[in-house]
């Protein structure tokens, strides 16, 4: 009777490590004395499955306007959202939901008129509607950069993602 106690409090403290081990979320470190919508890091525990979703880009805005221009697919920000907008059905589709993402890169164009610089102002707006909102807490971890180019000459923005799978 003392060997099945020893195994029964063996086996449930087993279930219980294993079981919080199993409950640990992810951990989103906020930026110190800041209210900028990305997370200064992220540390996702052991044991969890990450996604890692290939670059988006964006849609067509305008079917009137000259295939490939900047007119057909949008300024950043509405480019921004419409790249968002294709992550948050592919996520969907895998189960997951925009607060799974703890990565984000996002590569923008200079803006042509903008001078040629990215325009970083735009690309927040559209983000913003997705991550740091009241319904949307989670902020991933982000990098932004200008890059000469995309593959389509009106593309602005491409963004990929990581997500973990709760």
């Amino acid at each position: 009777m003392t060997k099945m106690r020893i195994g029964a409090a063996a086996l449930a403290a087993g279930l219980f490590l294993g079981g919080s081990a199993m409950a640990q979320n992810v951990l989103r470190h906020k930026n110190p004395n800041s209210d900028f919508p990305i997370a200064q890091a992220v540390e996702v525990p052991a044991g969890k499955t990450t996604v890692y979703v290939s670059g988006a880009v964006p849609s067509v805005v305008d079917e009137k306007a000259e295939k490939g221009s900047l007119a057909a697919y949008g300024n950043t920000k509405t480019q921004t959202e419409s790249v968002l907008k294709s992550i948050e059905k592919t996520l969907d589709s895998l189960g997951l939901k925009m607060g799974d993402v703890v990565k984000m890169q996002v590569f923008l164009v200079g803006d042509p008129d903008k001078g040629g610089k990215m325009d970083f102002g735009g690309f927040m707006e559209g983000y913003v509607q997705f991550f740091g909102t009241k319904e949307q807490p989670n902020l991933p971890a982000r990098s932004v950069m200008q890059v000469a180019g995309l593959v389509a000459p009106g593309w602005l923005v491409e963004i990929e993602v990581t997500a973990v799978r709760p």
